[in-house]
């Protein structure tokens, strides 16, 4: 119970919990619970999220500011939340790694690629929105300028190399992936369902998108080596939907 107090939840929910937490230095462990509504929102919490999270080198700062902007501009864009998002970080020391998590009460992920795509179920909807190239802005391979379909499989290609911990939950439908084994060689999969996960059905329905995200930073590449590699899968993805070949690619 002090812990939700310190991460703002009763806060959020609008209650008192009655519970007295000593002030002590909070820098270095946790972004509380924050509402964002937009993108003015995004960049503040960004901002002010980095100095306390123990970033060492520049590219877990990178690394970092990429997953939360993605996420929060899913949310922002594509969700219809007239909540927008709630979004959380933090810092881990005996494992030295971050964990985000991010939920909006939207449309959910079904609902946001129905103008392009017509899914049977929450579990269709998941497999296309984390498949490259896919967006609901448009049925053509690849997306527009501003929605290539990216974000999502991004951000979970960041936690399949670094073997870290990633799901995803909309509808009544939470996606799950495995931890890859250390040093054991794998695929980066165009299709999500490939990768090594679980899929839970017939959940309680959440009208939204919920996702959470472990980077542990003993194990983050350099980002744009990572880009580098994802692009390239990116790109193997689009021109296999332009021809209707869904092969998966070799890993890195």
């Amino acid at each position: 119970m002090p812990y939700f107090e310190r991460m703002g939840l009763f806060r959020m929910l609008g209650l008192e919990s009655g519970i007295i937490i000593e002030e002590h230095e909070e820098s270095g462990r946790f972004k509380p619970l924050t509402q964002i509504r937009n993108s003015s929102e995004q960049s503040k919490f960004i901002t002010d999220c980095i100095p306390l999270l123990h970033l060492e080198k520049e590219y877990q700062v990178q690394t970092i500011v990429y997953v939360l902007g993605e996420l929060l501009r899913n949310v922002i864009e594509h969700a219809k939340s007239p909540n927008g998002a709630i979004v959380s970080a933090q810092y881990f020391k005996e494992s030295n790694r971050i964990s985000i998590g991010i939920a909006d009460t939207g449309i959910g992920l079904r609902r946001s690629l129905s103008p392009s795509y017509s899914t049977k179920d929450n579990t269709e909807a998941i497999q296309l929105a984390l498949w490259p190239g896919i967006t609901g802005t448009t049925r053509r391979p690849g997306g527009t300028d501003e929605n290539v379909g990216a974000g999502l499989f991004f951000i979970k290609s960041i936690a399949r190399t670094n073997r870290d911990y990633f799901m995803i939950y909309s509808g009544d439908t939470m996606y799950k992936l495995h931890k890859a084994p250390p040093r054991k060689k794998f695929k980066l999969n165009i299709d999500p369902f490939k990768d090594k996960h679980a899929l839970v059905e017939h959940l309680p329905n959440w009208n939204g998108t919920v996702v959470g995200i472990d980077i542990t930073l003993d194990q983050t590449q350099e980002f744009d080596g990572l880009l580098r590699i994802f692009r390239t899968v990116w790109a193997e993805a689009v021109r296999e939907r332009k021809s209707e070949k869904y092969i998966s690619p070799n890993f890195i």
